[in-house]
């Protein structure tokens, strides 16, 4: 089990909850010779979990303050850190490697871009996250047309707390999860 990771420097948009990001984390399975991309690094939170597990994390940042962002929050948990990291401020699907083993998309736009490029290249395992419904259902059509879809996740955390002598829970927005592979499970490409 890794250690809890330290979040002192946040971003606009928020980390990645906990318990979302170990759903993540199961279903990449990251390995210590897997070189993981992330596209839309934000807080970082993804990243030092995965630089907790890969050998090799390239993260993707288009807002020049939120990279900056994620790199003070991966200098607090440098003790924690095995993987090389390599931060890019780039648009996707600019700036991705072309040997990725899994790929997190914690962003949205050029979704359709980046799961191409995760085609061409042939990478293992596909994981993105979507808050909004609307957009669920697109990138669900995207993996779908792809032919990388493996499964669709919804699911909600809701944390308890205090009220009137008893609990009560206060609900996080639900998370939609696709989950995809551009290789069979011998890791030969997908025919599309």
């Amino acid at each position: 089990m890794m250690p809890p990771i330290a979040l002192p420097h946040d971003a606009k948009a928020g980390p990645t909850k906990p318990e979302v990001r170990a759903v993540v984390g199961s279903k990449l399975a990251l390995e210590p010779d897997d070189h993981f991309a992330e596209v839309g690094s934000c807080t970082g939170a993804i990243t030092i979990e995965a630089a907790q597990r890969a050998g090799r994390v390239t993260a993707i940042e288009r807002k020049p303050e939120r990279l900056e962002t994620t790199e003070q929050n991966i200098a607090a948990n440098e003790d924690t850190i095995r993987a090389d990291i390599d931060l890019r401020n780039a648009e996707a699907p600019e700036g991705l490697p072309d040997d990725a083993d899994a790929l997190f998309l914690g962003g949205s736009r050029n979704f359709e871009a980046v799961l191409d490029h995760a085609v061409d290249t042939e990478i293992d395992r596909v994981v993105m996250n979507v808050s909004r419904l609307e957009v669920a259902g697109r990138a669900t059509e995207a993996f779908r047309e792809r032919d990388l879809l493996e499964e669709v996740v919804q699911f909600q955390v809701s944390h308890g707390y205090e009220l009137a002598g008893a609990t009560s829970f206060d609900s996080d927005n639900p998370v939609y999860m696709l989950v995809g592979s551009a290789t069979d499970e011998t890791g030969d490409e997908v025919s599309r």
